[in-house]
């Protein structure tokens, strides 16, 4: 799996590699896919995310890491790169052995 990018997709972002992987494992799930099958510059709607998908997602999200989201998350943010620029932005970080 590729390092996550910046979200202009131009350069990776250090220090987010472990959420990027968090991220893509609880995806992977609801996109019914493998992990290294996702692409983090594509938007998740091209895999088929739904609302049922980005409302667990979000729920996944506040309880792994205790900060309450918008259930629009991944709609305002439709990519991995997005996703993982906006909730590093907010400070998230997984626990060492990842979250959960």
């Amino acid at each position: 799996m590729s390092l996550p990018l910046s979200p202009h997709g131009t350069a990776p972002l250090h220090g987010t590699a472990p959420l990027h992987h968090w991220l893509t494992d609880r995806l992977a799930v609801y996109l019914d896919r493998l992990p290294d099958t996702i692409d983090p510059t594509v938007p998740l709607a091209e895999y088929g995310m739904d609302s049922v998908g980005a409302l667990s997602l979000c729920g996944d999200i506040e309880d792994a890491f205790g900060i309450a989201v918008d259930p629009s998350l991944a709609w305002d943010h439709p990519t991995v790169v997005a996703l993982v620029a906006h909730l590093s932005s907010r400070g998230v970080v997984p626990a060492p052995g990842g979250a959960r």
